[in-house]
């Protein structure tokens, strides 16, 4: 007798089988319940708008039907003539490149769908994620992203599928910013103090940009972006105009009021996680998985140097407030200062020359670096549970901000420089004093059960 340990999946096996033998024979194949899962699973991976090989983008409708590189995927009513057919059948079919080749009952389907007409079924909502209501929470939601106003009065914490503002004196709720995007990667005020944005989206489907009136507390602006998530949202001084990057490998400058693309850098190699202006306005700095810091002409996208030496991923960045310095973290620990000028006294043996000082190394990423208002101050954030606090002068750490349940992925300082606040894993908040490090409070941005909102220490 044979025993299955696990029999769940067998009678999910079965439930599908049956309901695969009880469709209509007659019934009209539907793209959006049929087609697209076929294509999802076996397609989208190299036909995707950021990946078009063959000029083909089999994860819409309205995609697959443009014509690729060598004409109509398909003829309507008219499978035997229709390019995807001939690729996707045989004994060795062309496509899928990687992966199994798709199975005959899936190529029928396929088939179908072109004989009936190939119509478009897709739900007008279909790629909607908006929420009737915000989100109920019965654990903490991991914290990305924390950001003060430039006044100092609001603090704008992220959570899932929103942003919490906060009175930032009296550490009290004002309003939920309920959004579109799943995830929020990066929170920014303008220069101005009267917008927040948000960089994000739904990881492997969209990456949006949100851009709320803090007066009024209503969504102005919402602009989708690419078909993953977006990080390193900034402002420029204007507080017109908002950088940020994505994992198409592009930094992009576009206008906060209408979503107009007025630049894109594509000389990065992998994903872009930060971007920082620099005070006139006409520079960018960008940091990347690839390793680099990139300064940009932030007018007309041209590349103008790499700041730094590549010596490994940069996960966090955070511009001097007053120096022409940059301070970034890293995927394997460390932690550099550097200058944000040309690199051309570079040689063959890549010296490091723009490099002002090398902070403690940490024992995994550092996913956040802030420096206080003065700038004399460095906090960083990262794995094993703790924050650091170092002497921006001398190197030399001052304190350690412990106490975490598990990695630190966002600090700030208040504009006042009198705290810094640290948020990660655990979806706590926790505020210390910068002079010694001792903490102060810690807050829960979200009512969860008795949980009290704040507890002081």
């Amino acid at each position: 007798m044979l025993l299955c340990p696990r029999p769940f999946p067998i009678l999910l096996l079965l439930a599908i089988c049956s309901t695969c033998s009880n469709r209509a024979a007659d019934a009209p194949v539907s793209w959006y319940r049929e087609i697209t899962p076929i294509f999802k699973r076996s397609c989208n991976g190299c036909h995707n708008p950021n990946k078009l090989k063959g000029e083909v983008d089999t994860s819409s409708f309205v995609g697959f039907s443009k014509p690729g590189k060598h004409g109509p995927n398909f003829i309507v009513g008219d499978p035997a003539k229709s390019s995807v057919i001939e690729q996707i059948s045989g004994k060795e079919p062309d496509m899928p490149k990687e992966g199994d080749p798709l199975t005959e009952p899936e190529i029928t389907l396929v088939r179908r769908w072109i004989q009936e007409g190939a119509k478009d079924d897709t739900p007008a909502d279909a790629n909607s994620f908006k929420l009737k209501e915000p989100p109920v929470y019965a654990a903490h939601p991991v914290i990305t992203a924390l950001a003060f106003s430039p006044d100092g009065s609001l603090l704008a914490i992220s959570g899932y599928h929103e942003t919490f503002l906060f009175n930032a004196k009296e550490l009290t709720l004002k309003s939920r910013l309920v959004g579109e995007s799943t995830r929020i990667e990066s929170l920014a005020f303008s220069p101005d103090g009267k917008f927040l944005a948000i960089s994000g989206g739904a990881p492997a489907r969209f990456g949006e940009i949100q851009v709320w009136e803090l007066e009024s507390g209503q969504q102005k602006h919402s602009f989708k972006i690419t078909g993953d998530s977006l990080f390193g949202i900034s402002w420029a001084p204007d507080s017109a105009r908002l950088a940020f990057g994505a994992t198409d490998k592009s930094v992009r400058v576009i206008a906060a009021s209408t979503g107009k693309e007025l630049m894109k850098f594509d000389n990065h190699s992998d994903w872009i996680f930060r971007t920082a202006w620099l005070p006139d306005g006409k520079r960018l700095l960008s940091g990347s998985r690839d390793r680099a810091m990139k300064l940009i002409n932030a007018e007309n996208g041209q590349f103008v140097d790499d700041i730094n030496k590549l010596l490994e991923p940069v996960v966090s960045m955070s511009r001097h407030p007053k120096e022409e310095w940059s301070a970034y973290g890293g995927a394997e620990g460390g932690v550099r200062v550097y200058r944000i000028k040309e690199n051309q006294e570079r040689t063959a043996a890549n010296n490091d020359v723009n490099l002002v000082r090398e902070f403690e190394r940490h024992p995994g990423p550092v996913h956040a670096v802030a420096w206080s208002p003065d700038g004399s101050r460095l906090a960083t954030g990262s794995v094993g549970g703790e924050a650091r606090l170092f002497n921006s002068a001398d190197g030399k750490r001052v304190a350690t901000l412990g106490g975490h349940d598990g990695a630190v992925f966002t600090l700030a300082f208040s504009p006042d420089g009198n705290r810094i606040l640290t948020a990660g894993f655990d979806g706590l908040i926790r505020v210390f004093d910068p002079k010694d490090g001792q903490l102060m409070a810690i807050f829960t941005p979200v009512p969860i059960g008795a949980f009290k909102q704040l507890v002081q220490r």
